[in-house]
């Protein structure tokens, strides 16, 4: 028996899963592929990514990946000013992905459609895609980051970001409304999107937590030769570098927590590991006992052989992949409440938390001296596999 067909549109080509989204769109796609024929559209945003679209065809029938320059689409983003629209519509919007989406739904008659972040709903928010069941996984709210970042700035970046969340929040209430479904990465960031919409809309707001590969993320696991050559004596932090909260993260720590921590381990150094860090970034490399790697081929090592895993996220909003792997490798987490939000962990489990700089200094130093034992890896098998957080994705792909 033929599977039926799905649309399922990305902001971003879902592999290689090495980024917080990629990892959640990619495991997405995964779970579609095993009952549906998969049409996925998505952008290439990173160059680099180019070489692994071939593998798409593993899980895809058919595929559509332009390339998405971010100068350019910054500049078609500007047009935004002129339209009263958000910049993330303009900054996404492409013809021969609209096309591509139209001839295909009419061709292969795709009454069903999974979409992957906001900017992506308006493919289909046109009266010609309003039989489809349309089902969109905001992942997080995202016009709440947008609020978030105007309390990082001042001035005209203030105003330019406070726009931004304004005019997406109506934006997200329009595809709340016109779709079958709308789909959180946890109860919390549900809950909270429950509180921003209309008492109507409710009962369309849906938790679909993230999960982590627990046999990938496994510290039995034999791992390769990292990229650099790894000291005993290092914390780690993981994610993509030129992802605003992630260098709003470790610049934050660079400045106000880890002086307080070398004072007392002079020995001890920081890793930032991951992709494209930012100039921002890079010149972190030049603080005492810093390094900057830039993107690796493989994280597990540098997680691995870390005395412990930072997390000092001041800006996010839904579920911190890096939590989870670092969870699913028993490693010790120093973190923020907000990077630790919908997980709702145990403290025994894996983690001290603080939001304040020098009580987090105290807690990485607490857990250098205490070399605390964890249970974190058994915790997040019951909680966080990708096999039990999309169990109930099924029952939302239908009228």
């Amino acid at each position: 028996m033929a599977k039926p067909k799905i649309l399922y549109l990305c902001h971003r080509i879902p592999y290689p899963p090495n980024k917080g989204d990629k990892i959640r769109s990619f495991n997405l796609l995964k779970e579609l592929a095993k009952s549906y024929e998969v049409y996925l559209g998505c952008f290439i945003d990173d160059p680099f990514d180019r070489q692994y679209s071939s593998t798409l065809a593993d899980y895809c029938v058919d595929y559509c990946c332009p390339e998405l320059p971010k100068l350019w689409s910054k500049i078609k983003g500007l047009t935004a000013f002129l339209t009263g629209k958000p910049i993330t519509l303009p900054f996404y919007a492409n013809h021969e992905l609209a096309a591509w989406v139209e001839q295909t739904v009419k061709q292969q008659q795709i009454d069903t459609v999974l979409i992957f972040s906001s900017s992506m709903a308006q493919y289909v928010d046109h009266p010609q895609y309003q039989s489809m069941c349309r089902v969109i996984d905001f992942v997080d709210v995202d016009s709440d980051k947008w609020r978030q970042y105007a309390q990082k700035q001042h001035g005209l970046m203030s105003w330019v970001f406070n726009r931004e969340h304004r005019l997406l929040q109506h934006y997200e209430q329009h595809y709340c409304e016109q779709f079958d479904h709308a789909l959180f990465v946890s109860p919390d960031e549900a809950d909270m999107f429950k509180s921003l919409m209309p008492a109507q809309l409710s009962n369309k707001i849906k938790p679909l937590l993230n999960g982590v590969d627990v046999v990938f993320f496994d510290p039995s696991q034999p791992l390769g030769t990292p990229e650099i050559a790894l000291t005993d004596d290092y914390i780690v932090f993981t994610g993509a570098m030129d992802y605003w909260a992630n260098v709003d993260a470790v610049v934050w720590f660079c400045d106000e927590v880890w002086p307080l921590i070398i004072a007392k381990h002079p020995e001890l150094k920081f890793l930032i590991v991951g992709g494209n860090p930012d100039p921002t970034v890079r010149a972190l490399a030049q603080r005492a006992n810093v390094t900057v790697t830039g993107r690796v081929l493989d994280v597990r090592p540098f997680i691995q052989q870390a005395k412990l895993v930072v997390a000092p996220l001041r800006i996010a909003r839904g579920i911190q992949n890096k939590v989870l792997e670092a969870m699913a490798m028993d490693k010790p987490i120093v973190a923020t409440a907000m990077a630790m939000e919908g997980i709702n962990a145990p403290i025994s489990a894996c983690l001290a938390q603080s939001d304040d700089a020098s009580l987090f200094a105290d807690a990485v130093l607490c857990m250098l001296t205490n070399a605390p034992a964890v249970d974190s890896r058994q915790w997040v098998i019951a909680n966080f596999t990708w096999q039990a957080t999309l169990a109930p994705l099924p029952g939302f792909l239908c009228k």
